[in-house]
């Protein structure tokens, strides 16, 4: 399993789908927002927690298309399948793999993006850990939706189209603890409805992606 993972983060950053590519995006989205609705700190403060949560998820949508996409092109998708390691695992292993070369470079990085859209200090913690919680979400829910479009050519598009609504759960959530925290109040349940999505995410999905798999590749 540490070898597929490995394996997996090396094609991540040599495909270009890596840290590099999120990260980028991210700071473009932080950047160029304030030219669009003004250089005012208390607006800019005010919708900082939605637009670096909404940047964050676009960031790790990027490069969902590669997660199974370069392994079925080669046939290494196939080996896989008869592995001893079940398929369940290569998936969770996958959004691992994903989770670590995407999510967590924005969740380490979120600091400094929060102090380019002016977000009050009191919100950085809760906007660390709230991506820290969500981010392993968009990551599986984002491998079960390249799951869904394996084999598919130019499923990109496809892709977005059925993941984007599966994220609304944890945008919200999100978001919403990240508000709360800039603003001083209390985001437990926000947080702890983030956490349980999480959770449900990774519990489940990795069996739905293996099932989706299987039928793909009959």
């Amino acid at each position: 399993m540490m070898a597929l993972l490995k394996r997996d983060m090396r094609l991540a950053v040599r495909a270009g789908g890596g840290f590099g590519l999120g990260l980028s995006f991210f700071l473009i989205v932080v950047v160029l927002i304030p030219f669009g609705v003004g250089p005012e700190t208390g607006l800019l403060g005010r919708i900082a927690p939605g637009v670096l949560w909404v940047a964050a998820l676009l960031a790790c949508l990027l490069s969902l298309d590669r997660v199974f996409s370069l392994d079925f092109e080669d046939g290494s998708l196939d080996l896989l399948a008869t592995s001893p390691l079940p398929l369940e695992g290569v998936v969770a292993i996958k959004a691992i793999a994903h989770w670590l070369t995407t999510g967590l470079p924005l969740v380490f990085a979120a600091p400094v993006f929060a102090l380019l859209m002016s977000l009050p200090v009191n919100g950085y913690s809760a906007l660390v850990v709230s991506l820290f919680l969500g981010t392993p979400a968009l990551s599986v829910i984002g491998a079960f939706g390249a799951a869904l479009t394996v084999g598919i050519k130019r499923g990109g598009l496809l892709l977005s189209l059925l993941v984007l609504p599966l994220y609304v759960p944890t945008l919200i959530f999100g978001a919403e603890v990240s508000r709360r925290g800039a603003e001083g109040q209390d985001y437990t349940t926000p947080l702890l409805m983030l956490a349980g999505v999480s959770f449900a995410a990774l519990a489940l999905l990795p069996f739905a992606s293996a099932a989706v798999l299987r039928v793909n590749l009959r």
